[in-house]
């Protein structure tokens, strides 16, 4: 997807930034890694095809990605305590501008990457086709190495992807169904559509839901979507053997990031 082309999201936890070229050689070692082929349902890809998935990941309309990186450390904002202040004087109440963060150029080396977060877009009809068509997008998380994992930064990570689709929720649809005429001609007769406000029949272009597929015996990964607002589906796994979780943007009130950032990424 180009809307996340040159934006990254920084916090105190976790820095995210486009999946850039640079990128490919440790992911593609990561995923030479059994047990990630096998979380993720991939194939292993050689280097040369992982340089291509790069591309269509960075510029198919329905794949909206970002790599997870440890978090860049920016000074504090400068700021009196309450200690230092003189008898009888009050602290000035105007709001600090917040310190503007620079992203150094090693903030995205291949020693500072973690994991990775996307986004699917899809048109889903129900099972049956008898429920209204809409967008649905199907979230993807990976903490690769295990030294990392059980450490906060699959949280962290998706709190604040979760604060950027809500963010750019029309950004998000209006891409998708601009670029996919196949898509857009899915939802059928929506009235008009206008690229610069995701405008679908005079509303804002919506996605039905935020979904996610996990392995019945990952309760790790089950525990944290559910911590976030995502349900299940069903009570009982599917036919691979995976609990499907749903959530509206609009339920995910608790996903609030403090300390979140979107700043300009060059890749």
């Amino acid at each position: 997807m180009l809307l996340n082309a040159k934006t990254a999201i920084s916090t105190p936890q976790v820095l995210l930034v486009p999946y850039s070229k640079w990128h490919v050689p440790k992911y593609h070692e990561w995923m030479k890694d059994e047990e990630i082929q096998k979380a993720t349902a991939s194939e292993p890809l050689t280097l040369e095809e992982e340089y291509a998935m790069q591309q269509s990941w960075r510029q198919d309309p329905d794949k909206l990605t970002f790599i997870i990186c440890h978090p860049v450390k920016s000074n504090p904002v400068n700021s009196r305590p309450e200690s230092e202040l003189g008898e009888g004087e009050e602290e000035e109440e105007e709001e600090e501008e917040e310190e503007e963060i620079q992203l150094p150029k090693t903030a995205d080396t291949p020693d500072k990457m973690l994991g990775d977060i996307n986004l699917f877009l899809r048109i889903d009809d129900g099972d049956d086709g008898s429920a209204a068509a809409s967008v649905v997008g199907e979230i993807e998380l990976m903490i690769a190495e295990k030294v990392n994992q059980g450490r906060g930064f699959g949280r962290a990570a998706l709190l604040a992807f979760l604060g950027y689709v809500r963010g750019w929720e029309g950004g998000v649809v209006g891409e998708f169904l601009e670029r996919d005429e196949s898509a857009l001609a899915a939802l059928g007769d929506l009235g008009s559509f206008s690229s610069s406000g995701g405008c679908f029949g005079g509303g804002v272009g919506r996605l039905g839901c935020l979904s996610v597929k996990i392995g019945e015996g990952n309760e790790r990964s089950l525990g944290l979507f559910e911590s976030v607002g995502f349900r299940r589906v069903s009570e009982v796994p599917n036919y691979f053997g995976e609990f499907e979780l749903r959530m509206t943007l609009g339920l995910g009130g608790e996903a609030q990031v403090e300390g979140y950032r979107e700043v300009g990424y060059e890749g």
